[in-house]
């Protein structure tokens, strides 16, 4: 059963230095998930992880990838956002993000409810590793939070939040414009300040629009997470093709077992180029569509919603004919699991109630929600 919201938002507001909370951000209620549930969402994103170092998989899926994505810069990336519905089957993946926002407020959102936990501990380590994987034990000095207009983003109280995290830590941070950014003579500058490493917030996953911040990370002057590399082999929805393709999985040579989570654990998805549009159209009540490199749910349709004007423009591509997994819903609210994750380590398990196609942070009553494991 949901819970009505009892907790102190005093304690948000004075986190992130705002006097009040955005709408729609955090959603009156609790999600409940079993643990079975929980474990089994876990075990997907390990084996995801595990492919994801197969060679062949690597081959397969940068075939698609912006040039950008063959330069292996030595991190992995922080908050890949691993997003589930829970059916009657249990858990099926629906997406992988790896720039998801949310993480601390969801820790924060926990803290509020009155428990306990360290995530931003373990937030300002992960960072840490990240930086000490290219550059051992050098000190951190300088971080820049980058976004294009970063104090217009619905989540700007987020990066207030990191950036606090790190100045806690002696550690120099300032919330930056991506255009404000400079690269001469080999260092990466903001406002003459010297960055070391940039949480990267961007959704121009291949830096085009970025000049400055695309040659300093080609360069290996800054250390950049998340980054292209990481976007390419986890984030760009065709890879989902590739996770439920038994002749794909079978030739990587997975375990039978392996095989079979993926295969019962990931929506089915296609790429819409690669398939009989006649075909699609006949089966699109059944499907979702979605462009292969997009995010936060734009430009995402629900077949059964389609008009012949929209599909046409579907068709041009590239995108994803995915398999539709209804959420559950609560309260009636729908609602999907984020887990976020270091590495196919789960650090935070958190929900996003909406009503319509997809989440929105539109909705009254919508928004973050904390999870209990039952």
């Amino acid at each position: 059963m949901a819970v009505e919201l009892t907790p102190d938002f005093g304690k948000i507001r004075g986190e992130f230095e705002a006097d009040s909370i955005p709408g729609n951000l955090f959603s009156p209620l609790k999600v409940p998930v079993s643990r079975t549930h929980a474990d089994k969402m876990a075990a997907i994103i390990a084996a995801i992880e595990s492919v994801a170092a197969i060679p062949g998989y690597r081959e397969m899926v940068l075939q698609w990838a912006p040039s950008i994505a063959a330069f292996d810069p030595g991190t992995r990336g922080v908050f890949f956002g691993y997003d589930f519905h829970i059916g009657e089957s249990g858990p099926r993946l629906i997406e992988i993000n790896t720039n998801a926002g949310g993480a601390y407020l969801n820790a924060l959102l926990a803290r509020a409810w009155g428990e306990s936990g360290n995530a931003e501990e373990a937030f300002f380590d992960m960072f840490m590793e990240e930086w000490s994987l290219v550059r051992g034990g050098r000190k951190l000095s300088h971080v820049a939070i980058v976004d294009d207009d970063c104090f217009f983003q619905f989540l700007y109280p987020e990066f207030v939040l990191f950036r606090n995290l790190f100045v806690k830590h002696a550690i120099s941070a300032v919330i930056a414009e991506a255009k404000d950014l400079e690269f001469r003579d080999g260092v990466l500058y903001h406002d003459d300040i010297r960055v070391d490493l940039v949480y990267n917030r961007l959704t121009d996953f291949s830096l085009e629009a970025h000049p400055a911040l695309k040659a300093a990370y080609l360069a290996g002057a800054v250390v950049l997470t998340p980054h292209p590399r990481a976007h390419a082999l986890f984030a760009d929805k065709r890879n989902l093709s590739v996770l439920t393709d038994p002749a794909s999985l079978v030739g990587f040579g997975l375990s039978d077992a392996s095989v079979e989570l993926l295969l019962g654990g990931i929506a089915k998805t296609r790429i819409v180029e690669n398939e009989d549009p006649d075909e699609l159209w006949r089966e699109r009540r059944r499907l979702f569509f979605k462009p292969g490199s997009g995010y936060a749910s734009k430009a995402v349709y629900r077949g059964e919603k389609l008009t012949k004007r929209v599909w046409e423009e579907i068709l041009k591509g590239p995108y994803v004919a995915q398999e539709f997994v209804p959420p559950p819903e609560i309260e009636g609210m729908k609602y999907d699991y984020r887990n976020f994750a270091y590495k196919g380590r789960i650090q935070l398990l958190a929900a996003r109630l909406y009503q319509g196609q997809t989440t929105n942070f539109r909705t009254t009553g919508g928004g973050f929600a904390p999870v209990v494991i039952e």
